[in-house]
């Protein structure tokens, strides 16, 4: 479901609509302070956008959900997970997945092709998000947040919800050395010569994690077409990054 208000629009899952205390939202690019290659609400500091420009972008989608605060992934491409509290919401360490079991703590993910995706767990209510490019997939970081979630409060899979935002789809993912750079698992995947389907993929991660199909959403955007909504890495190399926010109302 789409959803706008003061020139900001944003997306909304259907699994996660009987769950009103989950706010969430994957931010599409309008409404931002941001000029030129970061038109106009990039919400990443790390893409050489003026500082400013992104604090008043990230202010405004904090706002947008209600949320008394936000905190960003320090994203590498890698699969460290990070436990959120509000101990610690300042000290954040590198990690491309966060997850917290506190009220009024919005956690963030930023992406421009890559997949950004929510975790939400309605026994022991806890959310999660994840950044998953090419590289966090081979790695598998969806199963490496699952089982930090496990670890750490008891998370089930087949308790899990998962979403997983517009990213890009596979007419446009190619990667000629994949015989370097993916297993040998991943190459059943081409959908073409060089052509890879990271939707699938992910489905199948997640699967494999033990979390029920029916409790998966994959939103099929696919951000290299989608240039009014969606930032894209693959589309022009200098842009901004789009958000994916999961929080639970205090």
């Amino acid at each position: 479901m789409e959803f706008a208000k003061d020139k900001v629009e944003w997306l909304e899952f259907d699994l996660l609509e009987k769950y009103p205390h989950v706010t969430h939202g994957v931010f599409f690019r309008k409404g931002g302070s941001s000029e030129g290659h970061f038109s106009s609400l990039n919400l990443s500091d790390a893409v050489g956008d003026l500082p400013d420009h992104v604090k008043m972008n990230r202010e405004v989608v904090r706002k947008t959900l209600n949320l008394p605060s936000v905190v960003y992934a320090k994203q590498n491409h890698g699969v460290n997970v990070f436990r959120v509290t509000s101990k610690n919401a300042d000290k954040i360490t590198p990690a491309d997945a966060l997850f917290t079991t506190e009220k009024g703590i919005g956690l963030a993910v930023t992406h421009a092709d890559c997949q950004g995706a929510i975790f939400y767990d309605p026994v022991h209510e806890a959310v999660g998000v994840v950044h998953a490019g090419w590289k966090g997939s081979v790695q598998n970081i969806y199963a490496r947040l699952f089982e930090a979630m496990h670890r750490d409060i008891g998370t089930q899979p087949h308790n899990l919800l998962v979403c997983v935002s517009p990213s890009l789809g596979p007419d446009h993912a190619e990667y000629k050395n994949y015989k370097q750079d993916f297993p040998e698992s991943f190459w059943s995947y081409q959908v073409k010569p060089n052509y890879f389907d990271f939707w699938a993929i992910s489905k199948k991660q997640l699967v494999e994690c033990g979390i029920s199909e029916k409790n998966i959403e994959i939103s099929s955007v696919c951000s290299f077409c989608s240039p009014e909504e969606c930032f894209s890495y693959r589309r022009q190399k200098e842009t901004g990054r789009n958000a994916t926010i999961v929080g639970l109302k205090s």
